[in-house]
């Protein structure tokens, strides 16, 4: 599946703003301030219906104005296209449709490409709660083994429906003798769950170490998914019988899945509480490569990568073997401040954030 052009409509500083989106590897060169990152930003609006900067759709629509809207043409196959189209208003809220119908977020995923976004706003990814890598580690998932891709959803439900009988048993309301039902779909889940997992971060490990030494980092690097419980549902279940009297006292689910952890390591320490934001950077970085490889290595399609002043960290040589890398397959859209940072090889069409803005009314903020 390609990207094949995109329309941003009062999206930010961008206002009607047209692009066609090659094949390849995209450069997209302006100052900073110009709007690169709120093009990109719109790309990843318009095919997920949401942003990766902001939770507040509201902050998309420019001051003083009432909506912001993105339209995304995608080619999934030679003459077959479909367009999306994502907005938001302040007095109607959000809008996600497909060739002009409604449709759900996760229906879409199966009609657009992957999309890998490399910015600071994602630097949470690496920094930031066990709950965001968990979140971000089943999306890899539901692009590498779509059949699986209902896993997280399952056992969310059922540890959602264990977790209010515990409140209610805690109020005294209900018995711990309803609780066996939810034990077993929890634990039967929570294991599907649990080895799907274990086989993503057994798959990430070894593309991520190669990945971390293109990107420039020095030192001992490591992945490692580390799971909150065991993954077999049989031991789940009676771990969970084990602790039902802490549940209760809690009411809540204190043991899980729900408690896993994907830990990324530089130098044998943890690179969220110890790396500096340079060496962060890099990890989230190595991180999208590493995903990208296992995505390419399985046969599934290829992420498209939205990379967000990333020649910045890199060298000239380390720019050359990652233009090269991205030249092999799939999109990528790579903003640069100055032409001078991205190299001129390997097919790479350069876009410049003026003539985009000539005549189109949007200004960069």
């Amino acid at each position: 599946m390609l990207v094949a052009s995109l329309s941003a409509d009062n999206f930010r500083s961008l206002k009607n703003v047209e692009m066609p989106v090659a094949a390849r590897v995209t450069a997209i060169i302006g100052p900073n301030g110009a709007g690169k990152t709120n093009l990109i930003e719109a790309l990843y609006f318009g095919l997920t219906g949401k942003s990766f900067r902001t939770a507040d759709r509201r902050d998309l629509i420019p001051f003083g104005d009432s909506y912001a809207r993105v339209k995304v043409k995608v080619e999934s196959e030679p003459g077959i296209s479909h367009e999306f189209f994502s907005s938001t208003s302040r007095s109607e809220g959000a809008r996600f449709a497909m060739d002009g119908a409604p449709i759900d977020r996760v229906a879409a995923a199966g009609f657009r490409p992957m999309i890998s976004v490399f910015s600071p706003d994602r630097l949470e990814i690496v920094k930031g709660p066990p709950a965001t890598r968990r979140s971000h580690l089943d999306a890899f998932i539901a692009a590498r083994w779509p059949s699986r891709s209902g896993a997280r959803t399952k056992f969310g439900r059922a540890l959602a429906q264990r977790n209010a009988l515990l409140t209610r048993i805690q109020k005294g309301i209900s018995s711990t003798s309803e609780l066996a039902p939810w034990d077993q779909q929890v634990a039967e889940s929570g294991a599907e769950l649990g080895q799907t997992r274990a086989r993503a971060g057994e798959g990430l490990a070894e593309p991520f170490r190669s990945s971390s030494a293109e990107c420039g980092r020095e030192g001992e690097v490591g992945l490692e998914y580390r799971a909150g419980a065991v993954l077999d549902a049989a031991g789940l279940e009676a771990g969970l019988a084990e602790r039902l009297d802490n549940d209760v006292r809690h009411g809540r689910t204190t043991w899980g899945p729900h408690h896993d952890e994907i830990r990324i390591d530089f130098n044998g320490r943890q690179l969220r509480r110890f790396g500096s934001q340079g060496q962060q950077r890099l990890g989230l970085l190595a991180l999208f490569f590493a995903e990208r490889q296992a995505l390419i290595d399985g046969g599934a399609p290829i992420p498209m990568m939205l990379l967000d002043d990333v020649m910045s960290e890199l060298d000239a040589g380390r720019r050359e073997r990652l233009v090269a890398r991205l030249a092999e397959g799939g999109q990528t859209l790579i903003t640069a401040a100055e032409s001078d940072l991205v190299p001129d090889t390997h097919g790479i069409e350069a876009v410049l954030m003026e003539d985009l803005l000539a005549g189109a009314g949007g200004e960069g903020q």
